[in-house]
């Protein structure tokens, strides 16, 4: 049986699981929403939902120095308690966030984050464009829509391919990270430096 998108959409919104995770249990239980559900569970990546409500105030704030000093990033990741944000999986998690913003350059870390002003400017860019091929206007804003979720995938750090593994997204990576140590982690806020950068 084929997979969706909306498939995998309605299952992410139950679980709080990853994009590919999603897809995963989907293909492997030929479609079925509770058994995917349960797969996911088996996994151990629903666990981002029973923690979603907890409070994550611990963690650490992460730098990273690249290039011989020409870019650098500070980025906060909070957890639950001290004790996970000393683990060895958060913190080597903190590093590879920091080596993340470091190579991609995110604009925020998820798409509400970006500021509106140049979602705005994309999607008007996107808009002429595609009005420029001649084709309907249901056409279009298919096109237009196809580009944004490809903007959003490069800008907003959640959404991007992990560099270190490109079939899980950075949300999945962070679910993975959730399950292995049984607390809550978010990624708070970034800066990074360019050297020479406005």
């Amino acid at each position: 049986m084929a997979v969706s998108m909306e498939m995998i959409k309605e299952l992410r919104a139950k679980t709080n699981a990853g994009m590919m995770d999603c897809k995963r249990a989907l293909e492997a239980t030929n479609g079925d929403m509770e058994k995917a559900i349960d797969y996911l569970r088996q996994k151990g990546l629903a666990t981002a939902m029973k923690r979603a409500g907890k409070e994550a105030k611990e963690g650490l704030v992460q730098a990273y120095v690249h290039g011989g000093g020409r870019i650098g990033v500070l980025v906060e990741i909070n957890c639950e308690t001290d004790f996970a944000a000393r683990s060895d999986a958060f913190q080597e998690f903190a590093k590879n966030i920091a080596m993340q913003i470091a190579a991609t350059n995110p604009l925020g870390v998820e798409k509400e984050d970006i500021p509106q002003e140049i979602v705005e400017r994309e999607r008007a860019i996107y808009e002429a464009q595609a009005r420029e091929t001649g084709k309907p206007e249901n056409v279009i804003q298919k096109i237009v829509e196809g580009k944004m979720r490809k903007f959003f995938e490069e800008a907003a750090l959640m959404e991007q391919p992990f560099i270190r593994d490109p079939d899980k997204t950075i949300r999945d990576y962070l679910n993975e990270l959730v399950a292995q140590i049984g607390e809550k982690v978010v990624i708070r806020r970034f800066t990074r430096y360019q050297l020479g950068e406005e």
